[in-house]
């Protein structure tokens, strides 16, 4: 049930005030020290962050994708890190379960989760299979009752800190494709599974991402998501269409922040005698700037509407990600040019972003794999015709 206007303006008031007041005071030191401080994460678990779209019967707050999208927004005004630390509790960690798992896997995860307790992490990325993800090669092989899981998952965000892990692995070895991967659902610290060393990234320091190693990792058969073998790619195809609207929202908000800063250095900065702002290029960044998100922000909340009445958005949410993605990278180049030497340099923090929001176009499917999507998708509709 949706919430009412006046309980979603006091929560989005808290989450603005906390970004403006803790957490964009920290940007520069999480980028330096690559990590958030235990105290904040701390502050995000009793805010109740990390269960903003799980069901409150579990212990959330249970957001629809509105409402979902305006947070992810509000988070957008500070580094993307901070985000990342319970996104994936808010995202792909947890809607695999949301969607899919029987009552008595989500009575055994969800509440831990909605209090961040519990970590969750999503294991689809292998060496071999990211953008093509039905190419998935993990085995998990029937053995007396349980499954032995086997293989490489690649590039995992808040694998290092996870708790529970959705991982993807090939149960039907005759079927090549989609139709032969299962979800299960894993403790990290089962006996078999292993991290690999954190990435060192472009950007999102603070943000930890890792490989996790599965040699011989026994499961017992109920961690099977929902039960049911074989449909795994159908559930991880639910939840990236709810990520790719959660990342275009967090682009936007992104956008809105550089924008900001943009507007009131150009208004600030003195050549020729007068503020930059008055001169008509910079105008003609800023308002392009400004008309870009502004198309977004237009997209995105019509496609969560949409998809909170019940409508199959796959196609839209994918043309959100294109747009919105390549839009806060158009937006973060432009914000460093208005800036020019200034934007190159940490002190401002123009820099930091334009490192962070380069990942926003890969993550949750590239912009050319939302472009296959959405051709495929007007070459079937044309077919129908």
């Amino acid at each position: 049930m949706p919430l009412d206007q006046e309980t979603l303006d006091q929560l989005l008031n808290t989450v603005d005030k906390f970004v403006e007041q803790r957490l964009r005071p920290l940007e520069s030191q999480v980028g330096e020290e690559d990590k958030i401080p235990d105290e904040v994460i701390q502050e995000m678990k009793d805010l109740g962050f990390y269960g903003l779209t799980i069901p409150e019967s579990y212990g959330g707050l249970g957001l629809n994708m509105s409402e979902e999208v305006e947070v992810a927004r509000v988070f957008g005004h500070t580094s993307p890190a901070f985000r990342s630390a319970f996104g994936t509790n808010v995202g792909i960690g947890s809607q695999s379960l949301i969607i899919d798992g029987t009552e008595a896997q989500k009575q055994k995860y969800l509440p831990k989760m909605a209090t961040g307790e519990i970590v969750g992490s999503f294991c689809l990325t292998e060496p071999d299979a990211g953008s093509d993800a039905a190419s998935v090669k993990m085995t998990a092989k029937l053995d007396a009752g349980d499954y032995i899981l086997n293989g490489t998952k690649r590039f995992i965000t808040n694998a290092p800190q996870a708790d529970l892990l959705t991982v993807f692995a090939r149960t039907n070895p005759a079927e090549k494709g989609a139709r032969g991967v299962s979800a299960f659902l894993v403790d990290a610290d089962t006996k078999g599974i292993s991290m690999g060393k954190p990435y060192n990234k472009m950007g999102q320091q603070g943000a930890h991402v890792c490989d996790v190693i599965f040699e011989d990792v026994r499961v017992a058969a109920d961690t099977l998501v929902g039960g049911n073998e074989n449909v795994g790619f159908k559930t991880a195809m639910k939840v990236l269409d709810k990520g790719r609207l959660h990342i275009s929202a967090l682009s936007i908000g992104v956008a809105e922040r550089l924008i900001s800063d943009s507007l009131k250095y150009a208004m600030e900065r003195k050549q020729f005698g007068q503020a930059i702002s008055e001169f008509q290029l910079i105008q003609a960044m800023l308002a392009d700037s400004q008309t870009e998100t502004y198309a977004a922000k237009c997209m995105v909340a019509d496609a969560a509407r949409r998809r909170d009445s019940g409508e199959n958005v796959a196609t839209l949410a994918a043309s959100c990600k294109l747009f919105s993605t390549e839009m806060v990278g158009r937006v973060a180049d432009r914000a460093v040019q208005i800036h020019g030497g200034a934007g190159y340099i940490e002190d401002y923090g123009i820099e930091r972003f334009y490192r962070d929001v380069r990942l926003f176009r890969i993550y949750e499917g590239t912009s050319q794999i939302q472009q296959t999507v959405i051709a495929r998708d007007m070459i079937r509709r044309a077919e129908q015709a």
